[in-house]
């Protein structure tokens, strides 16, 4: 039963051993303070094998009169394993002396010492020695002490389960005592015991008490909910019944644990949508109003596996689900928003944007520390909506887009990249969003943002009316042109002004005062050493031009490009000749600007030779009338074509996915039917979700024992005195070694102990007993090391023995166990977006040159994969074997949540080799060298030739 314990007692030292006689003398002789020292040997000494029978009486003379406390309850564990019958199988006499003193003790005045007594007859499996306990126990039944009466209980019941001639009314007893007594803890004991004696019995105390069971104890609620789970697999007649009686409960209980019970328990015995949406209402009110963050997420998964279970039937909760988001651990907010998108329908999907909007209006008011990332989530859920409900996709749109201005970076890209989506999978909404997106783009602030801005314009920008809006923002986000010559203006206006300044009330010029420079010389300004900046006037320009000017040049590269694209979309829509010339000057006027600004001392940093090229091949591309079809095509349909088909890809990846987990989950036609009714297991465990068993481990695969002996790993040589091997086993955060030594000489090596350190993040946990081994012998032991990263790790330590003298010691150096990461990596999924961030945050960076003698790109891709257990990101990564050159992106994760990237960027030589470089980063400097060095290994391996005979 729940209340029984046992007791685990660790040995420190196996190798020392005390002799009987030593024993009886510390007995004999000793103060209660060695008798208890010399009973904590004795038990350890009995539990190694040795019951030592010859202490039985020392002891009861000894210690058994002794008051200690302490000394009673290691005397009470020794009456527990020591041997209580004599060759033949009967009750030893000495028994007697212990009858009568556990009957003493039954009957003591301190109640704490009757309830450790009743709690060891639970223990007990003898008859003969129950059989003169009984009448006590029945007793201890009416004590004032509720703690007595709890122990009580139990005792009766075991003794009952012993033998049932020694109390065969024990359940009407139990009965009788369920209905006098008061204390809720020994009620709920009593009841637990009845439910297993006598269902009758406890289906009628139940009946009895049904018309009060909102208002009896929480305990007592439990075992009740427990009782009927388990009755009703066997009894499914009194299911509705049963289900009635838990609805109540759910309904009307003030206990949180009793409401999660009963809600649980609800969704196991019925399937009825009422009483399926009234235990997710209250799984939505335990995530509420619980403040431990992992009760909410825990709720919130119960009602994600209702969803699973019952699809289409908590649709209506969607809104009560999204009131977890007052909370302010992100993981909680995650939790419910993805549980929220899986109850979405057309009925509701309106009433969620709205939350989800004044959600992200909170957040750009707001100061949380995990702001930007609770934006994203929602920004993220936003789009699905959208892409998921054409409905409200134009209005997500509209609501995006006037808040854009308020958002970080990479929020606002997010919010363009979300647009791209839509305005592809929508063409009926395509003019409406690019003429709101036109008009937010005074709003945007960052060059990245502008960029995926002017893209849209460009390819979706159909009509003429959105391309002279467009055109119209980018004149006046410009300003004058040519930006050199206005620029030029500028500075020198304000150095007249600098000069008016100068000049004093009298007409007379101020004089200048010595500068005095780092080195302590003394210098004089001049108006040819004095760069004049007026930071106000930066501020007042427009937003395109002062990206420019701080030398964003490959937005205008991108700039050029959407310039090029409404030209060419103006002619196919035959716009007169002479706008669309004058438009095409303007054009071309605007990229040369851009181009001899970037060459000039205006901008922070030179134009790169990339964007001066783009901008130049614009220019070219407006001017070429030989080719000007071909060069439309390209512009005006093929980008657009390809952005369809990356659309396509992921749409299809994600179809597959679906499928693929569809596919996992599903039943096959071929496979064994399972009945509960015939099954051993009690209550529907197959449908409850049993927490301690996965706990357990039973979900796990069995392993493969041939596979172990890929694990072992030589410690010792086959010279040294003593041989050892161990077998590395990995449990989750833990690294067990299973260690064997093997004694390789004729003498018996004394007080052996194995010593362990680490190196990294790595903490031995416990260390090995110390032992004595015989010759030729063989001994086994166990350690733990904990593991807090996915950091290389190295074991290292020795085994120490005596010598032939007391005073000398043999050492025995053992080899190095390193650690294997890439138990702790898993291979896992990301965001574009995620990954570009990710790889800019991370500090560490691992370059690792790559020359591989691999027959293929692909073969060396795929070695890598499986050799660092890292994901591909790179969609069409996986190529044929024409391709010469490859580049991707791979991504894992750690068991401790450490995320690790990787670019790979290689080219298969023309009969030679593979050659290029892979570039690991993390945010850890351990990781990255890890897989670095994994990654190595990888580069360096062949495959084996052939040998021709």
């Amino acid at each position: 039963m729940a209340d029984i314990g046992y007791t685990l007692i660790y040995e420190p030292n196996a190798a020392s051993k005390t002799s009987v006689s030593e024993f009886r003398s510390l007995l004999e002789k000793g103060k209660d303070e060695v008798k208890i020292d010399a009973m904590k040997r004795i038990l350890i000494t009995m539990l190694n094998g040795d019951s030592m029978p010859d202490l039985l009486m020392h002891i009861i003379r000894f210690v058994m009169p002794s008051r200690n406390k302490d000394l009673k309850k290691l005397l009470y564990f020794y009456w527990e394993i020591c041997p209580k019958l004599d060759n033949s199988g009967k009750m030893k006499q000495e028994m007697i002396l212990v009858c009568n003193a556990i009957q003493r003790d039954l009957q003591h005045p301190n109640e704490y010492v009757r309830g450790n007594t009743l709690r060891f007859i639970c223990k007990l499996k003898e008859p003969d020695l129950l059989e003169t306990l009984v009448s006590n126990v029945r007793s201890c039944l009416e004590h004032r002490h509720a703690y007595v009466r709890k122990n009580a209980i139990f005792a009766l019941y075991r003794i009952h389960k012993v033998s049932e001639h020694l109390s065969p009314d024990a359940d009407e007893l139990i009965y009788r005592f369920l209905h006098e007594e008061s204390d809720s803890v020994c009620k709920r004991n009593a009841f637990v015991c009845l439910s297993d004696l006598n269902r009758t019995a406890a289906l009628q105390y139940i009946q009895d008490n049904i018309s009060l069971i909102e208002t009896l104890d929480p305990l007592l609620q439990l075992a009740f909910i427990e009782f009927i789970r388990k009755d009703a697999v066997k009894n499914p007649g009194l299911k509705s019944q049963y289900t009635q009686l838990i609805s109540d409960i759910t309904e009307n209980s003030t206990s949180n644990v009793v409401i999660y019970e009963a809600s649980t328990t609800l969704t196991i015995l019925t399937s009825n949508s009422n009483l399926i949406v009234l235990a997710g209402s209250k799984f939505i009110e335990l995530a509420t109003k619980e403040a431990d963050n992992n009760i909410k997420i825990i709720t919130l998964e119960r009602i994600n596996d209702l969803n699973k279970a019952h699809p289409g039937v908590l649709q209506d909760l969607s809104l009560d689900i999204l009131t977890v988001l007052s909370t302010q651990d992100l993981d909680v907010r995650k939790k419910a928003i993805g549980v929220t998108l899986q109850l979405i329908t057309s009925r509701n999907v309106e009433d969620v944007v709205k939350l989800f909007k004044k959600e992200l209006q909170r957040t750009a008011s707001s100061n949380e520390d995990n702001n930007a990332e609770y934006r994203q989530v929602l920004i993220n859920a936003i789009h699905k909506l959208a892409i998921d409900f054409v409905e409200v996709a134009a209005n997500v749109i509209d609501l995006l887009l006037e808040s854009v201005g308020d958002l970080t970076t990479t929020a606002a890209h997010e919010v363009i990249t979300f647009v791209k989506e839509v305005v592809e999978k929508y063409p009926d909404l395509r003019q409406s969003i690019v003429s709101t997106l036109i008009k937010s783009l005074s709003l945007i602030k960052s060059g990245k943002v502008f960029r995926g801005a002017f893209w849209i314009v460009g390819e979706y920008a159909l009509e003429d009316k959105l391309i002279q809006d467009a055109w119209k923002f980018i004149r006046s986000s410009i300003g004058e042109v040519p930006i050199l010559a206005s620029e030029k203006r500028a500075v020198d206006s304000g150095k007249e002004g600098a000069s008016e300044s100068e000049v004093n009330g009298s007409g007379e010029k101020t004089k200048k005062k010595p500068t005095i420079l780092p080195d302590g010389t003394y210098a004089t300004e001049s108006a040819l050493t004095v760069e004049v900046h007026d930071t106000s006037a930066d501020q007042n320009k427009p937003p395109l031009r002062k990206l420019i000017l701080e030398g964003d040049f490959y937005l205008g590269a991108v700039l050029s490009t959407t310039l090029v694209k409404l030209i060419f979309r103006l002619h196919r829509n035959a716009t007169p000749a002479k706008l669309l010339n004058a438009l095409t000057a303007e054009a071309i006027l605007t990229m040369v600007s851009i181009l001899r600004v970037g060459e000039s001392s205006f901008v922070a940093k030179k134009i790169d030779e990339d964007s001066a090229d783009r901008i130049l091949n614009s220019i070219r591309l407006l001017t070429n009338d030989k080719e000007a079809k071909l060069i439309e095509t390209a512009f005006l349909d093929d980008t657009k074509d390809a952005f369809k088909a990356q659309l396509n890809t992921i749409e299809k990846s994600k179809i597959e996915a679906e499928a693929k987990d569809f596919h996992n989950n599903a039943e096959q036609v071929d496979d064994s039917i399972s009945f509960r009714q015939f099954s051993r297991d009690d209550i529907g465990i197959e449908k409850q979700v049993d927490d301690v068993r996965t706990a357990a481990g039973s979900s796990v695969s069995k392993e493969n024992l041939s596979s172990r002996l890929n694990k072992i790993v030589q410690l010792t040589g086959f010279s040294d005195p003593i041989y050892a091997e161990a077998y590395i086993k990995v449990h989750q955060f833990d690294v067990v070694m299973d260690i064997l030594l093997v004694n390789q000489t004729i003498n018996t090596l004394r007080n052996l102990s194995v010593e362990f350190a680490t190196l990294g993040d790595l903490k031995v946990v416990d260390k090995p007993a110390t032992a004595n081994i015989g010759p030729h012998g063989f001994y086994k032991l166990q350690t733990t090391i904990k593991v807090t990263s996915a950091d290389t790790g190295i074991i290292f330590g020795n085994i120490v023995y005596d010598g032939q003298h007391s005073d000398e010691s043999t050492i025995v150096i053992l080899n190095d166990v390193h650690i294997d990461i890439m138990d702790y990596i898993k291979p896992a999924t990301c965001t574009e977006s995620a990954f570009r961030k990710m790889w800019n945050e991370f500090e560490w960076e691992n370059k690792i040159t790559v020359k591989s003698e691999m027959g293929s790109l692909k073969e060396f891709l795929d070695a890598l994969m499986a050799g660092t257990n890292m994901n591909c990101l790179t969609p069409g990564a996986i190529i044929g074997e024409e391709c010469q050159f490859l580049s991707a992106n791979l991504y894992s994760r750690s068991s401790f949540g450490e995320d690790a990237l990787a670019n790979l960027c290689i080219e298969k030589q023309t009969d030679g080799p593979i050659i290029g470089h892979v570039r690991i980063r993390s945010k850890g400097q351990g990781l990255a060298l890890s897989l670095g060095d994994r990654t190595a290994s990888i580069a360096r391996n062949t495959k084996s030739k052939a040998i021709k005979i």
